[in-house]
Order: C-alpha cells, then structure tokens, then sequence
C-alpha cells in the first residue's frame, strides 16, 4: 500500500492557495487599445492583453537594440522552404532594412559537397555583430549578440563572398 507523500500535498496547497490569491489581489486594471486609450475590463472582469509590438528595426541602434528584429526575421526564413540557404538569410535581412555589406555567411556546402551542418551569418553594428546560426545541428535558429572581430568581421574561419 503507497503512503501519502505529506511533503507534495503541502506544495499542492500552497500553489494553490497562492494561485487564488493572485485572482483576489487589486481590481482589474484598464488595459490600453491599440489607439493607447485605456478601456475598461469587461462585466466578467477579464480584459484581452494588450498585443506586443512587433519588433522593428532601430535604424543607427545598437546591436542588443535590433536583436529582437533580427530574431523576428531570421525564425521568419527558418519556417520556410529556404531554411538552408545561407543567400535566404542575407536577402531577408538586407529586405528588413540591414546593410548587405556588414553582412557575413559561410558556405550551405562542406568541402565535399554536402549539406553543412550550420549555416552562420551575421551584421555588424558598431563594435559589435548580430549573429545567427541554423542547421540541423543547432535545431531551432539561434541568434547573439557578440563582440566585433580586430579584423572588422565577425565570424571566424572562411565565408562566403556576397556578390549578388
């Protein structure tokens, strides 16, 4: 016959008192609307959250200013039949507004001719560079930010000329 775990009913409780503690706490605050006026929850108390804003892109921003719009647009070619062409990447970023020649990638090929594993590519801004990475190595794309090379790139090892 099982004992009873007194230590997991105890947490039980606690979580769920304080889970209904936060639906008792204050009343519903007004949540604005796209036009910025604030409008009053419903009857039932419950209001929509307000959506977030896509990110965009911060023209003479920082690196950490524009990594959720290079995110945004790098997941954006992941999802699609592209998502293992380095040229896909360089497009789709030179279209969101990003300057082709602080741009860097390596080959979608190894040295025989297969596949690569990743795929890096990257912008400079400033000192410091937008990195991203996909492959079927990485599994979902990931993107950094990171110190600019001496050498005025940002990836290390051998790239690929961008000249289209």
């Amino acid at each position: 016959m099982a004992r009873p775990n007194h230590r997991f009913a105890g947490i039980l409780t606690l979580v769920s008192v304080l889970g209904l503690a936060g639906c008792t706490m204050g009343a519903p605050q007004p949540v604005p609307d796209d036009t910025g006026a604030a409008s009053s929850p419903s009857a039932s108390g419950s209001a929509a959250p307000a959506p977030s804003p896509e990110p965009t892109l911060v023209a003479g921003g920082t690196a950490d200013q524009n990594l959720p719009y290079f995110s945004r647009i790098v997941a954006g070619v992941w999802s699609g039949a592209d998502r293992a062409s380095g040229r896909a990447y360089i497009d789709a970023l030179t279209a969101g507004g990003f300057d082709k020649k602080a741009m860097q990638v390596t080959a979608d090929q190894s040295t025989v001719g297969n596949a690569a594993e990743s795929i890096q590519f990257s912008v400079r801004l400033g000192d410091s560079c937008l990195v991203g990475q996909v492959g079927p190595s990485t599994g979902d794309p990931v993107t950094a930010v990171l110190p600019g090379l001496a050498s005025g790139g940002c990836l290390i090892g051998q790239t690929r000329a961008i000249d289209w």
